[in-house]
C-alpha cells in the first residue's frame, strides 16, 4: 500500500477555556494544520473528526464554517484511541485512491472530573464501586509492585520527569516542575497514586494534513511519513478496561498495549529498539512504566529502571512524553493521540525547541482507553 505522509500539522493548546466552544477550539487547530500544509480549505477532500464527549455532527459543526465544500466529514470515536482511528481511517481513505488528501481533527470539551463512568461501566458496577479509574490504576501498581519490587520513588520519578519537560511546552495545560518529595507528599488519590502522579481531563484539540507520500511535496519540503498506524481492543481477560464479563482469573492474553505495538512494529518494519522518542499513555504514573515494557522497551518488570537509569528522561536512550505528557498536558480524549503525533511531528522537524530531542529520525505514539482500545502510530523522517 502506498506510504502516507503527514504535510501539515496544527494544535490548540490544551486546558481550560471557559466559555469558548469545542467549534473554535477544533477549528484553530484545523486552521494551523492547512497554513503548515499550504493548503486551502476548498482543496481538502476529506476530514476525520475523532471526540468522545461531543454531540452528533462535531465534525460539521466544526469545519463547515471554514467553507460548505461538500466533501465527507466524518466523527469518529474510540475511546482514548479516538485519534489513531481518526488517522488510521483518513489514511485507508488515501490508500484506496477514494481521496488524494484528508484533515484529521481531534477536538474535545470535557466536563471537571472524573469521566462519566455510566459511558464506561455497567450501572451495576458503578453502584458497587468498580467505576472509578484511580482504583484500577492503583490495584495494577501494587501488583507490579508486589511482583517485581517497583516503588513508590520510581512512579513519582515518571511525574517529575514528565512535569520537568513540561516546562518547555507552550500547549501544555500545566508547566511548572515539582521536586520528587512535592509529587511524593501531594494528596493520595488511591494508594500508591497520588494527585501530581496523574491527568485532568480538559479541553483542546490537534489536527493533520495527510496525502500520499510521493505527492507530499506539493505542500513541504518536510514531510512526515507515517510508518504504521495501528489499532486493537483487548483480548479476552487480557485488560481491566474490559467489561467485567470479558475477564477471567485462569485465562492471561497480551494486553492491548503489546498486541497494538507488534502491529505497529510489523507494519513499520522496525522494533522498539530503533525508537528516538515516544509519547505514551500516562492517564497516571504508574501506567507510564508498565507501557515501557508492553511496548517492549525492556523487559517485563524492569520498567523502574529505565527511570532510575535516566533511559526515559531528556539525553536519555529514549525519551518519553518530552511534551509533558497527559500529566501535565492534560487529556481531551479526541484530541490526545493527535496532541502526540503533534509533537512528534515537532521532534522530527527538529522545530521543538528548548525540548528538542537532538538527531531523532523515528518516533511513535500511543494511547489506551476504555474498552481497551488502544492505537499505536509510528512517524519517521
Amino acid at each position: 500500500m502506498k506510504e502516507i505522509a503527514i504535510v501539515g500539522a496544527g494544535i490548540h493548546k490544551f486546558g481550560r477555556f471557559g466559555d469558548k466552544p469545542y467549534t473554535e477550539i477544533g477549528r484553530e487547530a484545523a486552521v494551523m494544520a492547512l497554513k503548515d500544509a499550504g493548503i486551502s480549505w476548498r482543496d481538502i477532500q476529506s476530514a476525520y473528526v475523532a471526540e468522545m464527549y461531543l454531540p452528533a455532527t462535531t465534525g460539521a459543526r466544526t469545519l463547515v464554517p471554514l467553507g460548505r465544500t461538500g466533501i465527507p466529514i466524518a466523527d469518529i470515536e474510540a475511546a482514548c484511541a479516538s485519534g489513531g482511528v481518526a488517522l488510521r481511517q483518513a489514511m485507508l481513505g488515501i490508500q484506496s485512491g477514494a481521496y488524494d488528501n484528508a484533515l484529521v481533527l481531534g477536538v474535545e470539551k470535557m466536563p471537571r472530573g472524573f469521566m462519566d463512568p455510566l459511558m464506561l461501566y455497567e450501572k451495576w458496577q458503578v453502584l458497587m464501586g468498580m467505576s472509578t479509574n484511580p482504583s484500577y490504576w492503583a490495584m495494577r501498581a501494587r501488583r507490579h509492585m508486589e511482583e517485581f519490587g517497583t516503588t513508590d520513588e520510581q512512579i513519582a520519578r515518571v511525574a517529575y520527569k514528565n512535569h520537568q519537560n513540561s516546562v518547555n511546552n507552550p500547549y501544555a495545560m500545566y508547566q511548572k516542575a515539582f521536586t520528587i518529595e512535592e509529587i511524593m507528599n501531594s494528596a493520595m488519590v488511591c494508594d500508591p497514586i497520588h494527585l501530581l502522579e496523574i491527568c485532568a481531563p480538559n479541553e483542546g484539540a490537534a489536527a493533520v494534513v495527510l496525502c500520499a507520500r510521493d505527492q507530499a511535496h506539493k505542500y513541504t519540503d518536510r514531510p512526515i511519513t507515517i510508518a504504521a498506524c495501528a489499532h486493537s481492543i483487548a483480548l479476552y481477560s487480557a485488560d481491566f478496561r474490559v467489561p467485567i464479563e470479558s475477564m477471567s482469573a485462569r485465562i492471561v492474553n497480551p494486553g492491548p498495549t503489546e498486541v497494538t505495538g507488534k502491529k505497529a512494529y510489523e507494519e513499520a518494519g522496525i522494533g522498539p529498539e530503533d525508537m528516538d522518542l515516544a509519547e505514551v499513555q500516562d492517564t497516571d504514573a504508574f501506567c507510564e512504566i508498565e507501557i515501557y515494557e508492553e511496548l517492549g522497551f525492556c523487559k517485563p518488570g524492569q520498567g523502574g529502571r529505565l527511570l532510575d537509569e535516566g533511559v526515559t528522561g531528556i539525553g536519555g536512550r529514549i525519551p518519553v512524553n518530552i511534551s509533558g505528557g497527559l500529566i501535565s498536558k492534560g487529556e481531551p480524549i479526541g484530541a490526545s493521540h493527535l496532541g502526540q503525533v503533534f509533537e512528534i511531528v515537532l521532534q522530527l522537524r527538529g522545530d521543538a525547541g528548548a525540548r528538542q530531542v537532538p538527531d531523532c529520525k523515528v518516533g511513535l505514539a500511543h494511547v489506551l482507553g476504555a474498552g481497551g482500545n488502544c492505537a499505536v502510530t509510528i512517524l519517521k523522517k
